[in-house]
């Protein structure tokens, strides 16, 4: 990455002058600086390329004079520009005394280079908000941003986008960020959160999350410097909890931003067994976690005492990574793929060590949601889906938990007593031989959400297919029965367990 990036940190600029922030925050979008504004600029090749950490062809796509144009080069590609250009988009003078800029350009000061990065997003109801970030850090994650500073700070990834995209955006009180980084979760947060509060163990990374909460317009956060829980104290609790945290399962804690400095996935674990005393009744928390699968072990059984008492939960393996594919992958993350071979191959070695001396065969990575409840047996899903999703999905997670609900209140008979309808955008799939007079198999599928896919019988197909709420279940299956020719009886005993399965998975809602 070109630019002004270097191996020491740029100082922040000041989070005390709000109404600097407030004015910048008014230059970017009156210049159509914005997630939108970015995309139709660059064109989706060039766009697409700077999460490869490729800004060659954003560079290009800025070559003219624009407003828009000098605030990419300026606050994405590390370019400085020329102050007399600049002064007519933003406030120079307060930017530069405030810390957002500096001069550059010996000593005529010709030009001017920001000293952090800002990264347009968009949020989940269509806001602009900017994310900030180190310098080089905004597009591309760390690889090959000059910096091995321990305490750089990233801006908006992958995980970044999916845990915000999975989080239950009902309104609560009290919302806690785990380890905020840049401070992407606590920005969401604060859209539908009455308090909200931000740790990091990383000081750097507080400043930053106060500067895009200020830039983004966003109420300011309690900002609490600390590790996991610490900065909690015993008596707070919270309606939401939500982390994306460094779950990297590495040898040692070289980066503070993704390398939790316990052994294997201890970090993940302690952070779920130690969340569930800090929920309230109802409350949700949600995480993205790195878990080993080990030699001997089902992972499953692993997770599953990962759950503290007193919560249901719901936990989503999306990929499975042996060890090799998931140490190269971290090790490109770092640009340790650049450097000197020779210490590129120790590294390597010393990851490969660490798995082999812990059983370790390969390394899962997916969504983690609990639930605090007061029932008597807390329901602990487990299960692997690493197809197709659609984002945003934390209606879907709080309808998983509503089923759940439901499910446990119902017996057999009163599930037959219950009306029900097919959830929307649900088709059937006949599969089978051409020609044939009998499909092989009928598929459910979903198109919204998890996008699940589930076989049913013959009868599982009829009865989902005539769900709309008119009829209760039972007279449902007393129709199929007499079309069928069936035991009215023997279906009625041996289908609910077929409805519970379309419940929980989300084909069937209660009407």
């Amino acid at each position: 990455m070109g630019g002004v990036s270097n191996a020491i940190l740029s100082p922040l600029p000041s989070s005390d002058r709000p109404e600097v922030a407030a004015r910048l925050r008014e230059a970017l979008l009156g210049a159509g600086f914005t997630a939108d504004g970015l995309l139709e600029l660059l064109g989706a090749p060039a766009y697409a390329a700077l999460a490869r950490s490729e800004t060659v062809p954003a560079l290009r796509a800025t070559r003219g004079d624009s407003p828009l144009e000098l605030l990419v080069r300026l606050f994405l590609l590390q370019q400085p520009v020329p102050h007399a250009r600049v002064a007519d988009v933003l406030p120079v003078g307060a930017c530069v005394e405030s810390g957002w800029l500096v001069r550059v350009g010996g000593d005529s000061a010709a030009e001017v280079a920001a000293t952090v990065d800002v990264r347009p997003y968009g949020g989940l109801g269509g806001e602009d908000w900017f994310i900030v970030s180190d310098l080089g850090c905004a597009v591309g994650g760390a690889g090959g941003i000059g910096s091995r500073d321990e305490s750089v700070v990233l801006g908006v990834g992958g995980a970044s986008t999916t845990l915000a995209g999975i989080t239950v955006r009902t309104p609560v009180t009290s919302a806690l960020d785990l380890g905020t980084g840049s401070g992407i979760q606590a920005l969401h947060a604060a859209q539908h959160a009455t308090r909200v509060t931000a740790t990091d163990i990383n000081a750097r990374a507080l400043h930053i999350t106060a500067l895009t909460l200020a830039l983004s317009g966003a109420p300011a956060a309690d900002l609490r410097a600390g590790s996991l829980f610490e900065p909690v104290r015993d008596d707070e609790t919270y309606d939401l909890i939500v982390s994306n945290p460094p779950f990297v399962i590495s040898p040692g804690a070289r980066l503070t931003y993704r390398d939790g400095g316990m052994g294997g996935d201890d970090l993940c674990r302690t952070i779920v067994q130690q969340a569930g005393e800090r929920l309230n009744e109802g409350g949700f928390a949600q995480f993205l976690a790195n878990w080993q699968h080990v030699e001997g072990e089902d992972w499953q059984d692993r997770l599953r005492s990962w759950v503290p008492r007193g919560c249901d939960a719901w936990i989503v393996q999306r990929e499975v990574q042996d060890i090799t594919q998931y140490a190269e992958l971290w090790l490109r993350d770092a640009g340790d793929h650049r450097g000197d071979p020779a210490e590129y191959e120790a590294r390597y070695d010393a990851w490969l060590d660490e798995f082999e001396a812990r059983k370790v065969r390969a390394v899962g990575f997916g969504w983690i949601t609990l639930r605090r409840t007061d029932a008597a047996e807390p329901c602990v899903t487990v299960e692997e889906w690493p197809h197709p999703v659609e984002q945003p999905l934390g209606d879907t997670v709080r309808a998983h938990f509503d089923r759940l609900d439901y499910l446990r209140a119902n017996d057999d008979a009163a599930l037959l007593a219950g009306h029900f309808k097919l959830a929307a955008e649900v088709i059937q799939e006949q599969v089978g031989l051409p020609g044939a007079e009998d499909p092989e198999h009928v598929v459910l599928r979903q198109h919204r959400g998890m996008r699940r896919a589930t076989k049913v019988d013959t009868i599982g197909a009829g009865f989902a297919g005539v769900c709309d709420g008119s009829l209760s279940a039972g007279r449902i299956l007393d129709a199929i029965a007499q079309l069928m020719g069936e035991d009215p009886v023997l279906l009625r005993d041996r289908t609910p367990a077929q409805i519970r399965l379309l419940v929980e998975q989300g084909f069937l809602e209660p009407a």
